[in-house]
């Protein structure tokens, strides 16, 4: 895919950016580099090749799901000003 200059500063505008000749200029150079990256990514031939979680084929370590505290509701419940049914009640906001 090709840009050129007027595609580039279309894009500022749409953007609200505000962009002088020479950042056009540099930006449409930098895009030109990315698209052709991005050209020789798809010549790459990937039939067969399963898609990968992670780049280096490791595992994400997972800590055991168990319980490290302990019950605080009461404790928490003797700071609230008011309590029902173990909820915490607060002033009505909307009347």
């Amino acid at each position: 895919m090709a840009l050129d200059l007027d595609q580039v500063r279309r894009i500022a505008h749409l953007a609200r950016i505000e962009v002088t000749d020479e950042e056009a200029q540099r930006t449409l150079e930098q895009l030109a580099d990315i698209f052709a990256m991005i050209e020789k990514m798809r010549a790459v031939d990937t039939t067969g090749i399963e898609p990968m979680a992670h780049p280096l084929g490791g595992h994400q370590r997972l800590r055991d799901d168990v319980v490290t505290e302990s019950d605080q509701r009461a404790a928490n419940l003797a700071n609230a000003p008011e309590q029902q049914d173990g909820l915490i009640l607060v002033p009505r906001v909307i009347e």
